[in-house]
């Protein structure tokens, strides 16, 4: 029988090995989260009553922590243009405190959904690998507010662009600059029953 070679610089193994890196580090509360510097990948849990989310949930209570509902990434101010880039600030923290500020304005006792409920693990990583690290994390765990319920992510729209308000802020309502957009195509029930169908087939 025929063996290939190993080769740990395919995109395949490097990806693998970034997924390991990041699922080594430890799972923080979102809300505690201390400065520090660098770009990077994260990974978001749900722990919390959310009738929706409860299978999601269950799998990240205790110490199990094994199904991300976002996955997202940070790099360095001047990336998307090529420039040189020198320590890459902080922007995976800013990144996180954006992400901290929605969940803080979508909280509500009434739906169990509140900030205290997510924790979160990051991976400071060099600048090149981010994007594969994002892609491979998003294939391998098809986070819900990655490949289902899109908008957890979005910044305010320009002044011009108003467009629809985004299935996450459907759901979620109470980032104040979402308020204004237009409904969505689906609503609230619609999207809620997407998302049960969605986790009901997920992977153990």
């Amino acid at each position: 029988m025929n063996m290939f070679p190993f080769d740990p610089l395919t995109y395949e193994n490097l990806g693998q090995s970034l997924i390991s890196a990041v699922l080594a580090r430890p799972i923080e509360p979102i809300q505690r989260l201390s400065p520090f510097e660098g770009p990077g990948l994260y990974a978001i849990y749900y722990t919390g009553h959310f009738r929706a989310y409860q299978e999601i949930a269950e799998r990240n209570r205790g110490s199990e922590f094994s199904m991300p509902i976002y996955i997202g990434k940070a790099e360095p101010a001047g990336a998307r243009k090529g420039g040189r880039i020198a320590g890459g600030g902080t922007s995976l923290y800013k990144r996180l405190s954006e992400h901290i500020a929605s969940l803080v304005a979508a909280s509500d006792p009434g739906e169990q959904f509140m900030v205290e409920d997510f924790f979160c693990r990051y991976l400071v990583v060099t600048p090149v690998w981010i994007p594969l690290g994002e892609s491979m994390l998003i294939d391998r765990f098809r986070p819900i507010w990655n490949v289902l319920i899109d908008g957890f992510g979005n910044h305010p729209p320009g002044e011009n662009r108003a467009g629809k308000r985004s299935a996450w802020d459907t759901i979620h309502p109470g980032r104040p600059w979402a308020a204004p957009l237009k409904d969505h195509d689906r609503s609230r029930a619609e999207l809620i029953e997407r998302v049960r169908e969605h986790v009901s087939i997920q992977p153990q």
